[in-house]
């Protein structure tokens, strides 16, 4: 077995499903971004949510937020719903699992914030009960999926934006999430503080 080229297979793979990508998806995140940058600019906060990689994911777009992308800025206002694990284990145990992330959009979410929903297949349970909620709270949904978009596809509403993958390997969709959480990042830097010279 030739490790070497394998891995090489690995880089050239996803630089192609980065590039199908960038057609597809250009125009919906600078989409995303100007919802976020308006519930941002209103007083809004952005909830994100996702299971495994993708509560990763989620943690990685908050901290960019709150923290800073790659220019200094007041922090923005966004939380990851899959870090609070006396959160997640109480409903989790006192509930059911699929509730985990619904009853904190249910606390915590307000009309005209943002629910960032995460979910390489489309079809994560527990996700798909946090959009749900998210519309019952009048929020918008933005939504990182993968393949054909799963069940989420179908569940979204007026006003909210689909990211799907165009791919069906999970480890290519999660590479092209992590570039569009930081293509997300980098539009409401420049939405806020104006295109770097």
């Amino acid at each position: 077995m030739d490790l070497a080229a394998r891995m090489r297979g690995h880089f050239l793979d996803s630089i192609e499903t980065k590039r199908k990508a960038a057609d597809v998806l250009a125009a919906p995140i600078a989409a995303a971004v100007a919802v976020m940058v308006a519930s941002l600019m209103n007083g809004g906060k952005i909830l994100a949510c996702g299971n495994g990689g993708s509560a990763g994911d989620a943690q990685h777009f908050a901290a960019e937020l709150v923290g800073r992308f790659e220019r200094e800025r007041p922090g923005l206002a966004a939380i990851s719903l899959a870090t609070d694990t006396s959160i997640l284990t109480a409903v989790a145990n006192d509930y059911a699992y699929e509730q985990v992330f619904s009853k904190q959009v249910e606390a915590l979410g307000s009309p005209g914030d943002v629910l960032l929903a995460i979910s390489t297949s489309g079809n994560s349970g527990n996700v798909i009960a946090a959009i749900n909620a998210a519309h019952g709270r009048e929020m918008q949904v933005v939504a990182l999926t993968g393949k054909d978009g799963g069940k989420i596809t179908k569940l979204l509403a007026a006003g909210d934006i689909e990211l799907c993958v165009p791919a069906t390997r999970t480890a290519r969709i999660q590479e092209v999430h992590l570039l569009a959480i930081h293509c997300l990042c980098d539009g409401i830097d420049c939405s806020l503080l104006g295109e770097e010279p």
